[in-house]
C-alpha cells in the first residue's frame, strides 16, 4: 500500500515537472519570438499571454519614450483604440439587463433629437452588430484633417453625421462604423444622466480594479502612459494629435495587458453580468464569412491543425500611434494581449505565431519588410531603382511582404507627390495578395490621383468584387461612371 502511494505521488510529481518544463519552453519561443519582431521593427510594445488562465509571458518590448529612453513594462499604459468597443457594447448589455434601455427598439426611443427619417429603422442592437448603415465617421474624406483636433462634446459630435443618408437598409449588411460606437456611448449618457466615463468607471472599473485603464484625456498627466509614434520607412516620427473627445465610446480607452488579463478572467464569470447576458457579447449575430460579429467582439473558428477547429473570440484596435489587439480562446481559457505604440504593425501576424506556439504547433518565423527598405528607394531614386531592389529583395529568404506596410509605404509615397512610385509600391501589394480588396481598392486610389481614370475603375471593381462591404469604392465607381456618362 505504501509502495502504491509512493508510487502515485511519484507520478504526480513527474507530471508537474513536465508541465512546468513544457510552459518554460512556451514562455521562452514567445519571448525570442516578440524580440525578434522588435528587432525588425515590427513591436515595439508590452506583451501578455496566458494559458489556462494563468499567466505565462508578460514583458515590454521597445520604448514608451523614444525621446526619453523609456522602456516599455508591462504596467505601461496604451491607448485601445477599438478595443473600447467590448467595454461600450458591455455597458449597453449591463443596462439592458436593468431594464433601462431595450436593445430591439429604435434609437429615437433615447434620442429623440436624432433624425426621425434614419433614427426611426435603426436599433440599438443595430448599432452593436455594425449593421445600422450609418456611414462610419472616420472614413470621410479629409477626417484627420478637418475634425479630428477639435474638442466636441457628444451631442455636438452626433450632429456632424445624423443627416447624411445611410449607406444600405438597417440590419441588411455588416459594414464597420465608429458611428455606431460613438451614438451607443451617447445613448449611455442619456439613459443614465452621468457621462460615457462616469458609468464606466462605476459599472467596471472600480467593481473588476481595473485601476490602470480609463478614458483617456490628452491633458492629464498620466503616469506611465505610452507616447504615439508612427513610421515613417526604416525611421519613427510622434503621431499626429486626435482629440480624445472624436474616439469617445467608440475607441478612447487606454489599458495596460495586465489590466486587460483581469478583464479577460471577469468575462469568464457572473460578478458585475449575468450568465445570460454575458453570453449574449459573444454570440453570432451576423455572418462574415468564415467569422462573425457579436456585441463588441469578432467571433472566429481558426484551423487548429488535425481538421480540428478553434474558437476565438478577439478585436483589434488602431489610434494615431497605437495599434492593439486582444486574442481569447475561451475553451481553454488561454489569452494573447498585445499593445503596440508605433502605429499600424503586424500584431495579426505575431497573434497566429503565439497561438501556435500555446498548441504546440508549427509557426512562421519572423522575416523582415520589405516596404521598410523600398519605400527610401522609391521615394529617393525612383521607379527604375525601386523595381531593382524589390527584384534582389524578393529572392531573400529574410524578407517579406507585409499588406500593411506595403500599403502605408504606398500612402506615404503618394502624400508626398509620388504617384507613379505609389503605384508601383500598391501594385507589388496586389501580385502579392491577389484576394485582398483593400490592396485592389489603394491601387485604384493612386490610380484616380494620377488621372488614370480607366485603370482606377478596374482596380476599384476588382476591389468591390473581393469585398463586397466596400462602400466608399462603391461610391467611387459610382462617381466615375457618371462622368463616364457625360
Amino acid at each position: 500500500m505504501k509502495k502504491s502511494i509512493k508510487l502515485i505521488a511519484l507520478c504526480i510529481i513527474l507530471q508537474l515537472f513536465t508541465i512546468t518544463v513544457f510552459a518554460q519552453e512556451k514562455t521562452k519561443q514567445i519571448e525570442d519570438l516578440l524580440a525578434k519582431y522588435n528587432e525588425y521593427g515590427q513591436f515595439n510594445g508590452s506583451a501578455l499571454v496566458s494559458e489556462n488562465g494563468k499567466v505565462i509571458f508578460k514583458k515590454g518590448f521597445g520604448l514608451a519614450n523614444m525621446e526619453w529612453n523609456i522602456p516599455n513594462q508591462p504596467d505601461t499604459k496604451f491607448r485601445l483604440g477599438s478595443i473600447t468597443k467590448q467595454f461600450t457594447a458591455f455597458l449597453i448589455v449591463k443596462l439592458a439587463e436593468d431594464g433601462k434601455l431595450k436593445l430591439d427598439v429604435p434609437i429615437t426611443t433615447y434620442l429623440p433629437d436624432y433624425p426621425k427619417e434614419t433614427g426611426d429603422k435603426i436599433t440599438i442592437h443595430n448599432l452593436l452588430t455594425h449593421t445600422s448603415g450609418i456611414p462610419n465617421y472616420t472614413a470621410a474624406p479629409n477626417f484627420l484633417k478637418d475634425k479630428s483636433r477639435t474638442p466636441y462634446t457628444p451631442e455636438n459630435f452626433v450632429k456632424t453625421f445624423n443627416k447624411l443618408p445611410l449607406d444600405f437598409k438597417p440590419g441588411e449588411k455588416f459594414n464597420y462604423s465608429n458611428s455606431g460606437y460613438f451614438l451607443l456611448g451617447y445613448i449611455i449618457e442619456k439613459v443614465t444622466g452621468k457621462t460615457y466615463e462616469q458609468y464606466l468607471q462605476e459599472t467596471i472599473l472600480t467593481p473588476l480594479k481595473l485601476v490602470n485603464t480609463g478614458f483617456d484625456h490628452s491633458e492629464v498627466i498620466l503616469k506611465n502612459r505610452a507616447a504615439g509614434y508612427e513610421k515613417q520607412g526604416k525611421n519613427f516620427v510622434n503621431s499626429s494629435f486626435i482629440d480624445m473627445s472624436i474616439p469617445y465610446a467608440a475607441g478612447s480607452l487606454y489599458s495596460t495587458v495586465e489590466d486587460l488579463y483581469l478583464w479577460d478572467q471577469a468575462l469568464y464569470g457572473n460578478k458585475i453580468l449575468s450568465e445570460k447576458s454575458m453570453e449574449s457579447l459573444f454570440k453570432s449575430y451576423i455572418s462574415l464569412g468564415r467569422a462573425s460579429y457579436g456585441y463588441g467582439w469578432f467571433i472566429d473558428e481558426v484551423d487548429n491543425g488535425d481538421k480540428v477547429k478553434l474558437k476565438t473570440i478577439g478585436h483589434g484596435g488602431g489610434i494615431n500611434g497605437f495599434n492593439t489587439i486582444i486574442s481569447r480562446y475561451p475553451a481553454d481559457k488561454n489569452l494573447i494581449v498585445l499593445l503596440n505604440n508605433t502605429g499600424g504593425t503586424v500584431l495579426g501576424e505575431m497573434n497566429d505565431a503565439i497561438r501556435a506556439i500555446l498548441y504546440n504547433k508549427p509557426f512562421e518565423q519572423p522575416k523582415k519588410s520589405m516596404a521598410l527598405e523600398l519605400l527610401d528607394i522609391f521615394k529617393e531614386k525612383g521607379t527604375t531603382a525601386g523595381l531593382d531592389t524589390y527584384k534582389k529583395l524578393k529572392s531573400d529568404p529574410t524578407y517579406g511582404i507585409k499588406e500593411g506596410d506595403m500599403n502605408d509605404a504606398g500612402y506615404q509615397l503618394l502624400q508626398a507627390g509620388k504617384k507613379k512610385e505609389a503605384i508601383e509600391v500598391f501594385k507589388i501589394n496586389v501580385e502579392a495578395f491577389p484576394k485582398s480588396g483593400n490592396v485592389y481598392d489603394s491601387l485604384g486610389e493612386a490610380y484616380l490621383a494620377h488621372g488614370d481614370k480607366k485603370m482606377a475603375f478596374t482596380n476599384y471593381s476588382k476591389s468591390v468584387e473581393l469585398d463586397p462591404s466596400n462602400e466608399n469604392g462603391k461610391k467611387v465607381l459610382e462617381e466615375l461612371s457618371k462622368n463616364k456618362a457625360k
